[in-house]
């Protein structure tokens, strides 16, 4: 079958095979047909080094397809279900997922997905992308990490769901706790920030500041629910304009860049709420003084997955795309077959670019 391999890292392309194979399936597993992956900016970071991926590895962790077949104790999906693929599924029995309520944080699943070495091309072992490996025609998962969803649910929308979107739509409405008629700033209007100002929107916040270098992203934030967009040179004005000059209860930074997280913490105001959502570097840091944690009061929080629980959340998100309150079919910007994966990866930064999408 086919699928996309990082064969080292750093690389700027993927090796596109035709022979690549799935071992046998174990007790617990769930083989699923890949229908649709989304392309995700996470994709590229594994490939550039940002996220550590060890090579080689079958990428792609956004996806939904169609259950082939079940391991030995999986009752929850069956053949021909349809299902998201999460990467970070909790296990339902550890502190995270029990008692401290923080699912979206279960080491036991994240464990269960690293450690799936599922592929094969020969006699090599391939590896896969958060265990997910959707740039493949089928793919190999633990069953928790399949999540059934209704199969008038079209497969497309639903590969979103699977990373960006929950990771967006989550981090505004689950980690900051965005509220009614607040301010918020979110800084990087690729796909991850449009989800977050959609959840912006869903929250109800009054003013929703979209921030970008690219003017044609700041348009199409508010085709999503921005209420301004701004770019980087223009905010001393807006923050004087719409918050007075205190800075926005809700700053959102979706980039994961040290100087854009400063950025957000910056133009928090006193009390309010910064969530960290983009993925940084390892190595990379950004710096508080002591005094100003102290004095501001403001709320520091770094973002895993939205917060989610992929177990109601996926289908929740779902649920509010059916009922009109969020655009996901106008996220995917572009569709693609995996022949031209390296392409799209190119493409990622482009300002017309939300989400391409991988028909299988």
């Amino acid at each position: 079958m086919l699928a996309a391999i990082l064969e080292t890292v750093p690389t700027e392309e993927l090796v596109v095979a035709d022979d690549v194979t799935l071992r046998d399936i174990g007790p617990g597993d769930v083989r699923v047909k890949i229908a649709h992956s989304g392309v995700c900016h996470s994709d590229l970071s594994a490939m550039n080094g940002t996220i550590p991926q060890e090579p080689p590895a079958v990428l792609g962790h956004e996806g939904a397809g169609v259950v082939v077949d079940v391991g030995d104790g999986v009752t929850h999906v069956a053949p021909g279900d349809h299902v998201i693929i999460a990467f970070s599924p909790p296990c339902g029995a550890c502190p995270f997922c029990t008692g401290r309520h923080q699912p979206n944080l279960c080491m036991t699943g994240l464990v269960s997905m690293s450690t799936n070495m599922q592929f094969r091309q020969g006699d090599r072992v391939v590896g896969s992308m958060t265990g997910c490996g959707t740039f493949a025609e089928e793919t190999i998962v633990p069953g928790i990490a399949a999540i059934k969803i209704d199969d008038d649910v079209p497969l497309d929308v639903a590969a979103l769901i699977g990373c960006g979107v929950t990771t967006g739509v989550g981090a505004a409405l689950n980690t900051a706790q965005v509220t009614p008629g607040s301010s918020v700033v979110v800084i990087g209007c690729g796909g991850v920030g449009v989800a977050a100002i959609q959840g912006a929107r869903v929250a109800g916040a009054a003013a929703i500041v979209a921030v970008d270098l690219h003017e044609g992203k700041l348009e199409r934030a508010k085709t999503f629910g921005a209420t301004h967009g701004v770019l980087p040179d223009d905010l001393p004005a807006a923050v004087a304009e719409i918050t007075g000059g205190e800075g926005f209860d809700f700053a959102l930074e979706c980039i994961g860049m040290p100087a854009t997280m400063r950025q957000a913490f910056d133009l928090t105001r006193r009390g309010g709420t910064c969530c960290i959502v983009g993925v940084g570097r390892m190595e990379e840091t950004f710096a508080l003084s002591a005094f100003e944690m102290f004095f501001s009061e403001k709320v520091l929080v770094g973002s895993m997955y939205g917060s989610a629980d992929v177990r109601t959340d996926f289908n929740r998100f779902l649920r509010l795309h059916q009922a009109g309150q969020l655009d996901l079919v106008g996220m995917i910007s572009r569709r693609i077959g995996l022949e031209e994966v390296n392409d799209a990866m190119a493409c990622l930064g482009d300002a017309d670019i939300v989400r391409q999408v991988i028909d299988f």
